[in-house]
């Protein structure tokens, strides 16, 4: 057999398998019971209504109209009522036909978007730390990866005078941020258009945490930057704010150039979504949206129960102001590996975030608050015995 083309032997490892396996093997060792911190896998479930709009859909049988194909870039009436969320909750006008993308899940969106603006030879910037499954598409494309700094001491926003003179094709961001637990500061999506602007590239805006945030902080979309949709295009899942992490789909939107290309690899590549899929999201999209600030409330107090904890104990670690993470610098003489293996912790080696995550660890709020509570209980006392 033949070696495997360079698409697939250029791809990275993928962290979170290696996430799941050391977690398995903590397991499976004699000690306490094992608290996995290390996946985000939201635990609380879709709304109501969209199950139910699932269900109606799965019983329509007598036509082909729901298990047959369906429109491979996806029903109008699931893109009109993403235009409105966007218009209700970013001020943000999006055109239904030229400027929404259905994907089958933003981490396929990430791909579709790489192999649509970069090439052999480009360059795609991502955050560092950043999530670890943007490599992946960047290795798809044939594309180079380059590392956009992220700056501590600046709330973990963009350094673009570290990549002043780079040429890259894509830029990545993510706010609210996975790993780091911040949200975008006043003026960094104006200098991420900017920037777009002087070197000629786009730039894609991870928005997978959209409402979910703490303390008055917002997640916002780049695209309510003037002038943003000629250079830039965002992902919007719904996988955390409704609970959807499983349905895969999510949707691409705006720069209309930029989404053609895409829909055009999923004419291609995909064929488009389950209409089932579709109605129960369009039913969460214009349905009540109490459920979402539940949600909210009930990471906030998670939040507020593990980092509560911590710095009681004399850690020093900033209170996350969105998603459902909390992302802290380990104090000297303790490490990722001692916490899986030595206290049955699981934790998300923030290395697998990027060089500038060494050192670091991402801790899960998805999971009940009792977990959070006997997670926070044994980390404050692994603190105390440093």
């Amino acid at each position: 057999m033949r070696p495997a083309p360079r698409a697939i032997s250029e791809l990275p490892e993928q962290y979170f398998t290696r996430l799941l396996a050391a977690a398995a093997a903590a397991r499976a060792t004699p000690g306490p019971r094992f608290i996995e911190l290390g996946r985000g896998n939201p635990d609380m479930a879709p709304p109501d209504h969209a199950i139910e709009a699932l269900r109606a859909a799965a019983l329509e049988v007598d036509t082909p109209a729901v298990h047959g194909y369906p429109p491979f870039r996806g029903h109008a009436s699931l893109k009109e009522a993403l235009a409105r969320r966007y218009a209700a909750d970013h001020g943000v006008t999006l055109d239904p036909e030229r400027e929404i993308a259905v994907v089958g899940g933003t981490k396929t969106g990430i791909v579709l978007t790489c192999v649509a603006v970069a090439g052999r030879g480009d360059t795609v910037l991502l955050p560092d730390p950043g999530y670890p499954d943007y490599p992946s598409g960047v290795a798809l494309a044939g594309a180079t990866r380059g590392a956009l700094p992220l700056d501590p001491t600046a709330g973990f926003q963009p350094d673009f005078d570290a990549v002043a003179d780079v040429d890259p094709a894509l830029v990545v961001l993510n706010y609210p941020s996975n790993p780091c637990a911040t949200c975008a500061r006043p003026g960094t999506f104006e200098a991420a258009v900017a920037y777009a602007r002087k070197r000629g590239c786009v730039v894609l805006h991870d928005l997978a945490y959209d409402r979910l945030t703490f303390d008055g902080h917002e997640a916002t979309s780049i695209l309510a930057v003037e002038g943003a949709s000629d250079v830039a295009v965002e992902l919007w899942s719904p996988s955390k704010v409704y609970g959807m992490a499983g349905w895969r789909i999510g949707f691409l939107v705006g720069n209309a150039e930029i989404v053609e290309r895409v829909n055009t690899l999923i004419d291609h590549g995909t064929a488009g979504v389950w209409t089932g899929l579709q109605r129960g999201l369009e039913a969460a999209l214009d349905g009540d949206q109490s459920l979402v600030g539940v949600r909210r409330e009930t990471y906030e107090r998670r939040r507020d129960l593990l980092v509560g904890r911590l710095r009681a104990a004399g850690a020093e670690i900033t209170p996350s102001e969105g998603t459902f993470y909390a992302w802290w610098k380990l104090p000297d003489g303790l490490t990722a590996a001692q916490l899986v293996d030595e206290h049955k912790l699981g934790v998300a080696d923030g290395i697998g975030f990027g060089s500038r995550g060494a050192g670091w660890v991402r801790l899960s709020l998805a999971l009940p608050d009792a977990d959070i509570e006997e997670a926070g209980d044994r980390l404050a006392d692994v603190i105390g015995r440093l």
